[in-house]
């Protein structure tokens, strides 16, 4: 009866930027639960690149190629699933970027690129599957935040700002949307190694800072984040809403 609560079969979710790191570990895990995943990126030879993995492993998976900083591309992105795949009952705003420079030497174009996919797109995609979801009554919408929620560091701060604003945007989304049944939650993940971090996990300087800094001592693996989403995502979580679940090995509660 436990683990029935977790059991995702016979929901459909849709996973933006899921083509590959963070994004394709949550759409194998929520696969893997039962759920038939919609999996979104930009470059649809990567995205069915993806697809044909999963696929391989068992998975009902749709490709959904669009770009979620485009409105009326999203609205049509999100109507063709719902045709093809059925009702969205969980949505996953992964998609992400980030440019690094000095703040004082940000320039106003990089700070918009880095708000449009961080912040812009959860709004934006999470608002249309949102119309979808409230006369159903239910749904289940799970924002990628960070570490960098709580925490800043050097030479990203359009990213810092984004995803301390996805945290604030996670608790409005609860405030507006809870009460007419859906759940809003976010997962705070801290440093994995994904391709986006590679140069990061191959730097022995930061690798060496990041272990010491972490107190499990490590960086962390994409299908670690897999359990907190299920969770989220499932009936399991039916009285969590609003919350931001950190997964990062105790970095963020440690000085």
């Amino acid at each position: 009866m436990t683990l029935k609560m977790f059991d995702l079969t016979g929901r459909n979710a849709l996973i933006t930027g899921a083509s590959r790191g963070i994004g394709f570990a949550l759409a194998r895990g929520l696969a893997g639960a039962g759920a038939a995943v919609a999996i979104n990126g930009r470059d649809p030879n990567t995205l069915a690149e993806a697809a044909a993995t999963l696929r391989g492993e068992g998975a009902t998976i749709l490709e959904a190629p669009f770009d979620v900083t485009d409105g009326a591309a999203v609205e049509a992105g999100i109507a063709r699933i719902e045709d093809e795949l059925g009702p969205i009952g969980i949505l996953v705003n992964n998609a992400g970027m980030t440019l690094r420079a000095r703040l004082d030497q940000f320039t106003e174009e990089d700070w918009h690129k880095v708000m449009a996919v961080q912040l812009d797109a959860p709004f934006i995609v999470g608002s249309a599957v949102a119309r979808r979801m409230i006369p159903r009554g239910e749904g289940k919408i799970i924002n990628i935040c960070s570490a960098t929620t709580r925490l800043a560091r050097p030479t990203i701060a359009a990213y810092v700002t984004a995803k301390g604003a996805a945290g604030n945007l996670t608790k409005a989304m609860c405030a507006d949307w809870a009460p007419l049944g859906l759940n809003i939650n976010g997962i705070g993940p801290g440093y994995f190694a994904t391709e986006l971090t590679n140069s990061l996990v191959k730097d022995p300087e930061f690798t060496a800072w990041l272990e010491k800094r972490t107190p499990q001592g490590r960086w962390g693996r994409t299908e670690e984040l897999v359990g907190a989403a299920v969770f989220l995502a499932s009936d399991a979580a039916g009285f969590v809403n609003g919350h931001v679940l950190y997964v990062d090995g105790g970095l963020t509660i440690t000085l």
